[in-house]
């Protein structure tokens, strides 16, 4: 193994307040039901398919919304809050000597301004999907373009939808705990690994 992969909403930072801000905004724009705060943990036990119905949200409106999403999710960035331990999980991982990437659904420009903010400097590149169910692509572009092996890659995320990714690409998948999809949502794919803090992807890896 020669690369680690972060996913970076739910993993490596916690935009929860801040995605619900952005989608209530675009919520009342279009008339969408908006997200409470209180019910913010029991979302994280629904599917995207779920979610979307509850909010009466059309699946195959996300790529017209999603630039205006990020746009309001830019503003608010100073809200978005680094995990507790991740910065100490970077600094460590990169002292093995293994390079560290971010690929995500969010805009590349949020990603670079939220590292610069919390002084991180150890990730070596950025690669965003314009597409919400779109990773699996990026991590094989990240593959072919840095002239890796499937088992050269390890990739850390949150969601459903990253491990699905990875299956698809053929690479390791260490799901946390402290994401958006809570366990009961991922289970059934299987993740190769399972954390529940941060300390616990030093010792996978």
């Amino acid at each position: 193994m020669k690369h680690i992969i972060f996913d970076f909403d739910g993993t490596l930072a916690d935009s929860t307040a801040v995605f619900a801000s952005a989608w209530n905004i675009i919520a009342r724009k279009y008339q969408y039901r908006e997200i409470r705060l209180e019910e913010l943990d029991s979302l994280k036990k629904l599917s995207i398919a779920e979610r979307s119905k509850l909010f009466n949200f059309p699946l195959y409106k996300l790529p017209t919304i999603l630039p205006q999403f990020y746009r309001y999710y830019r503003q608010s960035l100073q809200d978005v809050i680094l995990i507790d331990g991740m910065k100490n999980v970077l600094k460590e991982i990169e002292e093995q000597g293994y390079t560290i990437a971010i690929i995500s659904s969010n805009s590349k420009d949020n990603i670079l301004a939220f590292l610069k903010m919390n002084g991180i400097e150890n990730v070596s590149q950025v690669l965003c999907s314009s597409r919400i169910f779109g990773k699996d692509k990026v991590i094989k572009k990240y593959l072919k373009e840095s002239n890796l092996q499937t088992s050269d890659v390890l990739y850390i995320g949150d969601e459903h939808r990253d491990i699905v990714a990875c299956k698809k690409v053929g690479i390791q998948i260490i799901w946390v705990g402290w994401g958006y999809d809570s366990i009961e949502v991922v289970q059934s794919e299987n993740p190769d690994y399972k954390v529940f803090s941060p300390d616990e992807i030093l010792d996978i890896v």
